[in-house]
């Protein structure tokens, strides 16, 4: 498998910038910190002056990146204390869990699904940085493009699908074919009982109100243009239907309004994700 370096996907990037910039931009209670993305990029002292970081054309998506990180990493850390013994996180990009919260993650085995190119990339700067690659974190390159089986890295990187675990995908499924993404589903419904899988959605373009409509579909527009389309979108009843008929035994739906009201309420700047944007299913087997 070719693991040369490539640098870390323009989407990860930027999402790891805008958890930054919600620190740096946004007053507390801060929802979500993390500087451990920021300290892999080393963008440089101009960074924040880039169109895509513009503070107030971003709050929503930055609303949205925050609330999506915060709510995974409570579900992790909430597995966790039940005695689940693994995390895999899909599409892991920039995640900084294993660096920000040792603590919990050295208690689990933790598996991180990436593109060979930029996960060869973070692994070089883990290391020049300090952080290092502890012995419980596995990084599992799987070259997509090449027809690989993210199943099959994940079995050789010593994931027992015997035991229970807790797998995350945030931000992914918009890329993927509405195929691609019932047969994650169905994968994942097989894992071993007690197991959760926390996947986020993005609801049709016409769905938001119209206050927040406008820029969705310009990142819609921006994912097209950069070459990589959002190409499913499910409503909610979609989304629980399909995870049933892949063979969870218990779905649910953890829309935008609930994130807000768990991790906004107290806020007084007005920032929250956008209503029937990008949303949850929690799925367990």
């Amino acid at each position: 498998m070719n693991t040369e370096e490539s640098g870390p996907e323009s989407t990860a990037a930027r999402v790891a910038l805008w958890r930054a910039l919600h620190v740096q931009a946004d007053p507390p209670p801060h929802v979500f910190t993390d500087d451990v993305g920021l300290a892999l990029l080393a963008p440089g002292d101009g960074w924040r002056s880039r169109d895509d970081m513009a503070p107030q054309f971003t709050r929503p998506f930055r609303a949205s990146i925050v609330a999506r990180a915060r709510f995974t990493e409570d579900l992790v850390v909430e597995q966790a204390g039940r005695g689940v013994g693994q995390y895999v996180i899909l599409g892991a990009g920039l995640d900084s869990f294993a660096q920000r919260r040792p603590e919990i993650a050295s208690r689990l085995q933790v598996f991180e699904i990436d593109r060979p190119g930029p996960q060869a990339w973070k692994r070089r700067r883990l290391v020049e940085l300090g952080f290092g690659v502890p012995d419980w974190l596995h990084f599992v390159p799987v070259d997509f493009e090449r027809g690989a089986s993210w199943w099959d890295g994940l079995a050789a990187a010593g994931f027992d699908a015997g035991k229970p675990a807790v797998v995350v995908s945030t931000g992914v499924s918009m890329y993927l074919t509405r195929d691609a993404n019932m047969a994650t589903l169905r994968r994942l419904a097989a894992l071993a009982p007690g197991s959760t899988f926390a996947m986020t959605f993005l609801l049709p373009l016409d769905k938001p109100a119209p206050a927040d409509r406008k820029e969705l579909q310009q990142a819609d527009e921006g994912a097209r243009a950069s070459g990589t389309p959002f190409l499913s979108f499910f409503t909610p009843a979609e989304i629980l239907a399909r995870a049933r008929e892949a063979g969870f035994g218990d779905v649910r739906h953890v829309s935008a309004v609930d994130l807000t009201r768990r991790y906004f309420a107290d806020r007084t700047d007005g920032l929250h994700p956008p209503a029937n944007g990008e949303e949850f299913l929690v799925a367990t087997t």
